[in-house]
This record gives structure tokens, sequence and C-alpha cells, in this order.
């Protein structure tokens, strides 16, 4: 969070006495923030990189998928205004350098610390075991993950965005634990408003006292990766909006190498596979996958086919009392409206479930359909993506240090989903924020240039992003 003249520096020590006071301050500096637009439950780690020889390592660089992905929303979001849009949790141990601090508060996010000086902060060690982008990681100290309580009572939790880097079985749990929050918040809100017609506390949202739901983006924890899990992923799929591994979790997850056999080198057409093959596994709903894959950029993929059209807003009367439906908006069924998609159980029989498959498609001209499972009015038709986009720098000597740059990718997607932009946009938004995250150990230099505008390693963010969409075609 930004200094705001407050004398406690953040990262020093409160007594035990002043401690409850102090975490309610930190809260207390982001709720005059009119709206949060991401916010990351990844966590905050200090990482300690180990390179092959002879380069040396590096020791006490900001780092975990928390910071890089708040770094990734940041780099869209200048200060003062929209970077306050930027949420995530630090939490400090008794040895955080206080130059990170200090670097954290320069960057004017509503980032909110905790300072524990009973623990250590969670660190790590990165080591690059070859020449390439694979690397190894392990805690060398405690970690502490975020839960979704974490956000509760707080701005936070109203984020439009939300990142999480965890299992799939974790990944359910937290969206879950979150909607949860979300909605009881909202119902909180609600009752202490005073009503202003007779018919608003009607079906609002489902008594849910205008509860909105997040756009929820799921980075897969590398070592759950792998065919194991694919159950586990599939359940979790119709859950968020956006899935991201990268090249080689994707092939982790569905059993197979990720690389060219002849080459070496990433395959795209393991990619595409195996991304046909996971949106297969789910034809009752719609989401995102993003592939991140190294120098080859990312791979968009939504399966498309069926999504429910958004309700008309009822007509009013000069009383603004609903007409002709008792004033209640008018409830759409489909397939998301009866959370009828499912997802693959153990025991699921294959064979059954697409033959089910092709009888409902007949149900739909039937009007002897005794479930009502299909409204066509309510569903319109999403053609679906399947779309290459380039990594920004095509010069692989631009490339200093790759760690964290997946993360930076997903903050800065997500950023650009909450404000409204299409998915192909939102991956060129992460593909400029990952190429400044790449271009050094730790995170890009914040500087001004000649007219007071931010610039991050000398360089506009906004500029760099046209030079983007232009060479790809997205303008």
């Amino acid at each position: 969070m930004a200094d705001n003249g407050n004398p406690e520096v953040p990262g020093q020590s409160p007594n035990d006495s002043d401690k409850a006071s102090d975490e309610s301050s930190e809260w207390q500096d982001i709720n005059d923030t009119p709206s949060i637009d991401f916010v990351t439950l990844g966590m905050f780690i200090i990482d300690e990189i180990e390179y092959p020889p002879p380069r040396p390592p590096s020791t006490n660089v900001l780092g975990g998928a928390g910071s890089y992905s708040a770094l990734g929303a940041r780099l869209f979001s200048p200060a003062p205004d929209l970077s306050r849009t930027v949420g995530w949790i630090v939490d400090q141990g008794s040895d955080f350098p206080q130059a990170i601090t200090d670097l954290i508060n320069g960057w004017s996010t509503s980032a909110v610390f905790r300072h524990d000086p009973t623990r250590l902060t969670t660190r790590g060690w990165n080591g690059y075991v070859d020449s390439s982008e694979r690397r190894e990681f392990k805690y060398t100290t405690p970690k502490k993950r975020l839960t979704a309580a974490d956000l509760a009572g707080t701005p936070l939790l109203k984020a439009k965005a939300v990142h999480m880097v965890c299992s799939p079985n974790r990944c359910k749990e937290l969206v879950e634990e979150i909607i949860t929050l979300r909605k009881r918040e909202a119902r909180l809100a609600a009752a202490s408003r005073p009503p202003s017609n007779a018919n608003d506390d009607e079906d609002d949202d489902n008594n849910d006292g205008g509860y909105t739901r997040p756009l929820i983006i799921w980075e897969p924890v590398p070592d759950l990766c792998t065919p194991f899990e694919l159950l586990n992923c599939t359940n979790a799929l119709p859950l968020i909006d956006i899935c991201s591994p990268n090249h080689a979790e994707l092939a982790g997850f569905m059993g197979t190498g990720g690389l060219d056999p002849e080459t070496g080198q990433i395959s795209v057409e393991q990619v595409e596979r195996n991304c046909e093959q996971l949106l297969a596994s789910m034809p009752l709903t719609t989401y995102t996958l993003v592939i991140r894959a190294g120098e080859k950029g990312c791979y968009v993929a939504r399966n498309g086919g069926q999504r429910r059209r958004k309700s008309p807003q009822p007509k009013t009367t000069k009383n603004g009392k609903g007409k002709g439906n008792g004033g209640k908006k008018k409830k759409v069924l489909g397939l998301d409206a009866r959370n009828f998609h499912g997802g693959l159980q153990p025991d699921t029989d294959m064979m059954s479930l697409f033959a089910g498959l092709l009888q409902d498609m007949e149900d739909r001209g039937n009007d002897d359909d005794p479930f009502g499972r299909f409204d066509v009015e309510g569903i319109e038709v999403d053609p679906g993506i399947e779309r290459w986009l380039p990594a920004y720098h095509t010069d692989a000597a631009k490339v200093v240090d790759p760690t964290g740059g997946g993360n930076t990718f997903l903050g800065g997607l997500a950023v650009a989903l909450a404000r409204g932009k299409s998915i192909e946009e939102a991956c060129a938004w992460g593909s400029v924020a990952a190429s400044f995250a790449i271009e050094q150990v730790g995170v890009p230099e914040l500087g001004m240039d000649g007219e007071g505008r931010e610039t991050w390693n000398g360089e506009r963010v906004e500029e760099r992003l046209r030079g983007y969409v232009e060479r790809v075609g997205l303008l």
C-alpha cells in the first residue's frame, strides 16, 4: 500500500498490544477505493534464484504468484487512481527486508501488509536445472497461503476478477467460499439499506442482495498437473472462467510430453490436441483455456456451444412497478440456470452421457419435454475460439529471467477482463505484461518520462501494447 503519511512503516514490528488496531488501519486504508478490479490469492514469497554456472545467484528478490500477478495488473493501472484498483495481501515475517516494503509502497496499490514478528517470511528457492526455462522450486521457510476468509469484511472480497494458484480440489473450495462470502455480504449490505420500493426486495438476484459473481482466473499448481488429477480438473472447470496452465502443465494433465520429440521444442500440435481433448470432456458448459507456451506465445481455446442469454429487464409502469409479471424479473431457464453442466465422475457412463446429449437435442423441439431443461429463447450460441497469439519478445536476448512471467501474464489478462476487454485483447495485455517481467531479475523499474507519465523499464506500457496489437492484427 502506498505510504499515506502514517509515520509507522508497515515493515516494522508493531507491539503486540497495538497489533489489532494496526491491522484494522491497514484495511481502513483501502476503504476509500471506489472498486477493486483485481485481487490475487497467490502467495507472497521472497525468492532466491540459482542459475547455471557461472552466473551468480540472486537473493531477496520480490517473488511469488501474488507479487507477479499484482505486477501484471499494476502495469496497466497508472497511479494514483487505477493503481488502487489492484489488491493483494503481503504477509511479512520478522525477516522482511525494508527495501521490499519500500518497493511495494512505490507501486501505490491496495496492498495490505500483515506483519507477524513470530514467524519468518515465506521464502523459496528457484533453481534452473539447465539452459532452458525448466526450473525446480522448493520452500526454504514455512509457507503461508491465503484463504477466502482473508478477504472477508474487506473491499478486496468485492474484486471484479480473482486470481488463484492451487490444485483442482482447492480451486473448487476457494470458488465456493468466495461466492458464499460475497452473497452473505451482499445480503447484509442490502438489509442495511432502507427500501425505496415495495418490490425492491423481491427476487433481487435470487434474494442475494445485489450479489455479483467475480471472474475466476485459475492457474493450476504445477505439482498436481498429473493424469491422476484430470478428473478433479474437469470437475473444477465449470466453476471458473479462465483455466491457464502452461504447456508443460497441460501436458501433465493429459499424460503427454508437450514437446516435439524431434526438435525438443514446445509442440504447438500437442497443445492444440490437448486443449481439444480437455474441452471435449466438458461439452455442456463454456469456459476458456489460455495456455502459456513460452517463446511460442499463448493459445486461446474456448469450446463454444450454448450459454444463457441475459434476461431482459422487465417493463415498468409509471409507478415503477413491473408490468405483466408482478414486478419480478423473468427467470430464464437453461443450462446455466439449472446448473446443468455436472462434471465427470469416477463412475460416469460416457456412452449413456452422449446418448443423453443426442436425446436432449431432440427434446428442444418437443413440446412434451417434461423437465423444461432447454429454453431456446434463453440460449445463444457461442462460436468458440481457437487462436495463437505470439510472445511479445521475438529476440531471445531480451529474456533475462523468465521467473514470474506466467503470473504476470495472468495479472494483465485478469485486469483486462475486469475492464470489459475481450479474451483476445486480454491475452494481448497479458503478453505485454509478461514482456516487462522477464527483462530482468526481479520486477521492472517504475519511473516517469519527461511529461510525467509512468514508464516501466523506461517505456510506456500503452505504447508497447499499441505496437503489439498492431503486429498481431487485433486492431
